[in-house]
């Protein structure tokens, strides 16, 4: 079996879990309306507030590599807390759905309120439900399956940790 790296793990985990997430809130915006830009600018406005939607497709492209960044960054929060704590390597859909639901909570109730989000957070039944459920299979289940396919959970497991 070829021996995957932690680097692999944060690139694919959080590659397909930022796609798999942006997909799914395009899709649900366009649902309920939306265009693709607006949506990308409405992530932008965690970092520029109002002015993000005065700005066009360069924002929308702003709000794009912003929400990847926060995908690679959360896939590598996770690979470092496996790390520590490699019991969350052995059962990646328990663990991975635990992440999904720690992104979902942290980010509706620290991050946008904190930020420069300009509306307030809300937690309508069904958009909220559909949002943790595509946090738990679509964000956090990426991120654990790759990085349990990594040389990292091979040693572990050797080492009997």
């Amino acid at each position: 079996m070829k021996q995957r790296t932690i680097i692999w793990a944060l690139l694919v985990g959080g590659g397909i879990a930022g796609t798999l997430d942006i997909l799914f809130a395009i899709s649900w915006a366009a649902y309920n309306g939306m265009a693709p830009t607006r949506l990308l600018q409405t992530v932008a406005s965690g970092a520029l507030g109002k002015a993000a939607f005065s700005g066009g497709a360069p924002i929308a492209a702003t709000g794009l590599a912003a929400h990847f960044a926060l995908s690679y960054g959360w896939a590598g929060i996770f690979l470092l807390a496996a790390w520590r704590a490699p019991m969350l390597l052995r059962r990646p859909a328990v663990s991975g759905i635990a992440l999904g639901v720690t992104v979902f909570l942290t980010m509706r109730l620290l991050v946008l309120p904190l930020s420069a989000f300009p509306f307030p957070v809300s937690f309508k039944p069904l958009g909220s439900i559909l949002d943790l459920l595509s946090h738990m299979l679509l964000f956090g289940l990426p991120i654990a399956i790759a990085a349990s396919k990594t040389r990292l959970a091979r040693q572990r497991e050797s080492a009997g940790a």
